[in-house]
């Protein structure tokens, strides 16, 4: 059969009994939506993230939406984040007629280029974005202390990162807001879609849950315009049983990452880079290299599955061609965008599979 990217399948399998009842809990009790398994989450969500306040959403794009719209972001005003990501951490700024201002990464972690961050400011500046690529942490303390110094907001985009830390502090704890994607291939991953957002501002807490229930504090009486994002009682009740899960299935796909790392040393492809100071989750195992379609063909052939992250930067994306952006202009993203190859790592992948995936990618 191969071996998949992910394999959700073995992952129900090891949690079953707990998954199968607390779903089943759910249909017995009737309450679907707003109810006490979409509560609890948030409080066990802000207890593991070392935050005061967590708000569940829909998904990590309206997590991104909301938490823009409650700090004001509008027309004219402009937001930076990185072109190596997915779209929605770009995507949620222009449906807020805002612009997105791109950064370039650094060419070893791929996070945006922190040395870079400061030159894109400007007057019409009013947040940014730092997205914590494939798990691994960028330095917040250092995004916020530039944002202080222009009076900034800072939404961290750790939709691929929890539970990842950097210098001891989990992703979530530190940002003006952070948001998080619940979806189903994430380590933290629904049955669905769903979403939360983390903030230690129980002012913005109270706004956010305002505007995920159509801008109402009190039902049928609309205090603004908001919207319908609202995490249901199944996906929470999920979200509960995987959460206990999470610290271990973490420490796994580390362990999974070393080994490919010892695996794949002194071979014509590049490890996934790290910061010293940061504790990476490995979301996902992106390898670079110059002969990308050569392995994806061996791969296919092994039975091996295998991913681009991302083929098109966010500047090259025609979505966002009236930016004006040009090829050149954030060249370590793209050539990152030329490079990289997603192989499989996850907690239920044996060593012998790791020791075949590495086989064929030594060839």
């Amino acid at each position: 059969m191969g071996i998949p990217l992910l394999d959700l399948k073995a992952q129900y399998l090891t949690i079953k009994e707990e998954m199968d009842q607390a779903v089943l809990n759910v249909l017995d009790s009737s309450v679907f939506i707003l109810g006490p398994q979409m509560k609890a989450l948030e409080q066990e969500i802000a207890a593991y993230c070392g935050t005061e306040e967590a708000v569940a959403v829909g998904n990590g794009t309206d997590a991104l939406v909301l938490t823009l719209k409650a700090f004001g972001i509008g027309p004219g005003d402009e937001v930076i984040t990185t072109p190596f990501t997915f779209f929605a951490s770009a995507e949620t700024i222009a449906q807020l007629g805002a612009k997105p201002v791109f950064v370039d990464i650094d060419p070893v972690t791929l996070n945006m280029d922190l040395d870079q961050l400061e030159g894109k400011i400007t007057p019409q500046t009013k947040a940014i974005i730092p997205v914590h690529i494939f798990g691994q942490m960028l330095d917040v303390e250092r995004v916020m202390e530039i944002a202080a110094r222009h009076d900034l907001k800072v939404i961290e985009d750790a939709a691929q990162a929890i539970g990842a830390e950097y210098r001891g502090k989990k992703a979530g704890s530190i940002a003006h807001a952070s948001t998080f994607s619940f979806f189903p291939t994430k380590n933290l991953g629904a049955y669905g879609d769903a979403g939360m957002i983390v903030t230690n501002d129980r002012d913005l807490a109270s706004q956010l849950r305002m505007l995920r229930f159509h801008g109402c504090k009190t039902k049928y009486y609309h205090e603004e315009i908001g919207y319908n994002s609202r995490l249901d009682e199944i996906q929470a009740a999920i979200l509960r049983v995987k959460l206990r899960y999470l610290n271990a299935w973490n420490e796994e796909r580390r362990e999974k990452a070393r080994v490919y790392d010892e695996l794949l040393a002194n071979t014509n492809v590049q490890i996934p880079g790290r910061d010293p100071q940061a504790l990476p989750i490995y979301h996902l195992y992106v390898l670079r290299t110059e002969q990308r379609a050569e392995l994806m063909e061996r791969l296919k052939a092994g039975g091996v599955a295998n991913a681009i992250y991302y083929p098109v930067p966010l500047h090259l994306q025609k979505a966002f061609q009236h930016l004006g952006y040009q090829e050149g202009d954030f060249p370590v993203a793209e050539k990152a965008c030329q490079q990289a190859l997603a192989i499989p790592c996850y907690p239920e992948l044996s060593v012998e599979q790791q020791r075949e995936i590495a086989t064929i990618i030594r060839g």
